[in-house]
C-alpha cells in the first residue's frame, strides 16, 4: 500500500505524529487507527463475497483487479492467439529501417542513374534540399497590401 515512503518520509510521520498527538496519546491512536484499518479490510472483503455470491457461478474466475483498466486490457490482449501472432509478426522497427534504406538507396542511386552530372535537371527530379531560385520579376506574384 506505502510502497514509495521512504525512511526520511517515515521519520517525518512520526515526528510529526509524536508532535501532535503527543508521547502520551499517541499508542491510543495508533490502536485506533489499526484498528478502522482492519475494519475497512473486513467491510471490503464482505462486499467482495458478497458480490461473488451475487454473480453466479459463470463468473466463478471474476477478479476485481481486472476492473482496472490496464489490467483488463492485458488480460484480453494476453489470450487471444490472433492478436499474438500480429505483435510477432509486426516489427516497427525493421519497417523503419526498410523504409529508411529504401529512401538513402534512392538518393544515392539517382544522380548514378541520371547519368551524372551532365544529366538534365528534370530526368533526376527536383532536388528538394536546395533553396529555389528567386523567380523573374515578371513571374513574381503580385501583392496586394489592401487585401492583407
Amino acid at each position: 500500500m506505502f510502497n514509495d515512503i521512504g525512511a526520511l518520509e517515515l521519520v517525518t510521520i512520526v515526528v510529526l505524529a509524536i508532535l501532535v498527538f503527543g508521547p502520551d496519546k499517541l499508542p491510543k491512536v495508533i490502536q485506533d487507527v489499526t484498528g478502522v484499518i482492519r475494519k475497512i479490510r473486513a467491510f471490503s472483503d464482505s462486499a467482495k463475497q458478497d458480490i461473488r455470491s451475487e454473480l453466479g457461478p459463470e463468473f466463478k474466475d471474476f477478479e476485481f483487479e481486472d476492473l482496472n483498466p490496464k489490467t483488463f486490457i492485458r488480460k484480453q490482449l494476453g489470450e487471444n492467439e490472433d492478436l499474438k501472432e500480429i505483435r510477432t509478426s509486426f516489427d516497427l522497427r525493421k519497417e523503419l529501417n526498410d523504409v529508411t534504406d529504401a529512401v538513402n538507396s534512392k538518393e544515392t542511386d539517382a544522380p548514378a542513374a541520371a547519368g551524372g552530372p551532365s544529366a538534365t535537371p528534370a530526368a533526376a527530379g527536383p532536388d528538394l534540399l536546395k533553396k529555389p531560385a528567386a523567380p523573374a520579376a515578371d513571374q513574381r506574384a503580385r501583392f496586394d497590401a489592401d487585401a492583407t
